[in-house]
């Protein structure tokens, strides 16, 4: 597990730079998760990233399947990029360390298309307390693992709206990441408002 863990953070540093802080979070029953900050200047302003580091320790394990494989399953980690400055996301450490923490807790798999709600804004006033978990690839590459174990990946999250959260559920995360798309929604903004659903 500690190997694991440290392959983790050596790719998010290659990845993301040094992080300039750290917390953990420890869940009754659960594993220790950490959060990780990465500040990144675009020339646009500054971008803060924070990375878990934990998630990926144990494989997830399908709800419905009877016994759970200890080597074999997906593995992962959340990465969630924000504009720096605009809002207190600094308090979005502990959201962010449940949400990773989900899998050992509830026993869900995160993947791609996946809402996963907190119950409370994402930081205070954010007008956010779900993300919907997008493809991986593009900041931090896939990281393999030895055979048999599966490789992890670091799903980028994306937050929503309560509105946008609901029109998901209805048609889809596809189409509505094609209307942020459409609408040329700025998603690190950590004020911006639902976009045009209708």
């Amino acid at each position: 597990m500690e190997d694991v863990l440290a392959l983790v953070e050596a790719r998010l540093r290659t990845a993301l730079g040094e992080p300039d802080a750290r917390a953990a979070v420890t869940f009754l029953g659960t594993d220790r998760i950490e959060v990780l900050r990465f500040l990144d200047h675009d020339g646009d302003g500054d971008i803060v990233r924070y990375a878990t580091l934990g998630m990926s320790a144990h494989p997830m394990t399908d709800p419905t399947a009877a016994l759970a494989d200890p080597v074999k399953g997906p593995r992962a980690e959340l990465v969630l990029s924000v504009r720096g400055g605009l809002a207190d996301t600094g308090k979005v450490l502990r959201p962010l360390a449940v949400l990773a923490a989900s899998p050992q807790v509830e026993g869900v798999v995160v993947a791609p298309g996946a809402s996963l709600d907190v119950g409370d804004p994402l930081w205070p006033s954010a007008p956010f307390s779900s993300v919907l978990v997008a493809e991986p690839g593009g900041l931090v590459e896939d990281l393999e693992l030895d055979a048999p174990m599966d490789p992890v990946r670091f799903l980028p999250l994306l937050p929503m709206t309560s509105n946008e959260a609901a029109w998901k559920r209805v048609h889809g995360a596809q189409e509505l990441q094609e209307r942020w798309l459409t609408h040329g929604t700025d998603l690190r903004d950590p004020l911006r408002r639902s976009v045009t659903l209708d």
